[in-house]
């Protein structure tokens, strides 16, 4: 596979904490030179981004996150200011707390709020797999199809593991027709770019996917 197709399907991410404006900037250079899906980075930067970028890139933000048990009013407020600064796709956390409580109807109903919100923009729903047992994963593909999503998501990062090949291949299995995945956290080559792709992603949150690239054009340690 080759690296223009990986890298159109790459939300360049960063959402670290300690992430400031000039290294915002540098991810968007770099997603506009890699022509990456979009930068996935925190709310508080995305009119900043977007000004600065204008239509040459997605911008990506995140809601709810990491840990995902904010209210779901709280939520969708997040999520309408981020579309009101430009947000073009949003990443929201589901309330994991709730899911394990099988409380489904609470988090079905809160996807949905969340995707009438976003309109037309694109909702991908973060299940943060590493703390789920086989059988929530499965109910959340039932409930991310319900919910009329457009993907789901496996991870944040911040947990204790990111995407697995066997959890993408769970989604595959289980998900709706209309429902895409997203892998993301932990992508860490090129090679397992193109596994996940193969898989069944038709996205990739990653943050080192173009830093290999540019490394190898550099010569450099990435």
């Amino acid at each position: 596979m080759d690296r223009e197709k990986i890298l159109s399907v790459a939300d360049h991410t960063l959402l670290l904490q300690t992430a400031t404006w000039e290294e915002i900037k540098q991810i968007c250079d770099d997603g506009i030179k890699y022509h990456t899906a979009s930068v996935c980075i925190p709310p508080c930067y995305v009119r900043e981004a977007k000004n600065y970028v204008k239509d040459q890139l997605k911008i990506c933000t995140v809601i709810g996150f990491p840990n995902g048990n904010m209210t779901t009013t709280t939520k969708v407020f997040e999520t309408k200011d981020a579309i009101l600064n430009g947000a073009d796709e949003i990443d929201m956390v589901i309330n994991i707390g709730a899911l394990k409580a099988k409380q489904y109807d609470y988090v079905q109903r809160e996807i949905e709020q969340i995707k009438e919100v976003c309109g037309g923009r694109i909702l991908k729903v973060i299940i943060e797999t590493c703390l789920l047992t086989e059988e929530e994963k499965i109910k959340m593909c039932e409930i991310v199809t319900k919910a009329k999503a457009d993907y789901i998501k496996t991870s944040t990062g911040f947990s204790t593991s990111g995407a697995t090949f066997e959890d993408v291949a769970l989604f595959k299995k289980y998900i709706g027709s209309d429902v895409k995945i997203k892998a993301a956290g932990g992508i860490g080559s090129l090679e397992d770019a193109e596994k996940f792709m193969e898989l069944g992603a038709e996205r990739l949150g990653t943050s080192k996917i173009v830093k290999i690239i540019k490394g190898e054009e550099t010569g450099s340690e990435y």
